[in-house]
């Protein structure tokens, strides 16, 4: 195997990794391989690899999150509604 070919292997088991630990997503093979392919090269210069960005919050966090603005609306459906004295036409 040369070093091109070990390269390659390389990048190859990093962006399945990569793929795994983003749970799988079909279409974003391309971001996978050019982001393990930056991974390899700072592991070969031996740099440290990347900072991971964090996870995305569950869908459940954000509808917790949007609860408050529903009681809001909610709140002002109950109130009932005041109308202002028309003014007389001169």
């Amino acid at each position: 195997m040369t070093m091109a070919d070990d390269r390659q292997e390389r990048i190859r088991n990093r962006a399945h990794q990569i793929w795994q630990e983003e749970g799988q997503p079909a279409g974003h093979h391309e971001r996978h391989w050019h982001q393990a392919a930056a991974d390899i090269e700072r592991e070969d210069a031996g740099k440290p690899p990347a900072a991971k960005k964090p996870a995305k919050k569950a869908s459940g966090a954000s509808k917790a999150k949007a609860a408050p603005k529903e009681e809001k609306t909610a709140a002002k459906a109950s109130k009932p509604k005041t109308s202002k004295p028309k003014k007389a036409a001169k």
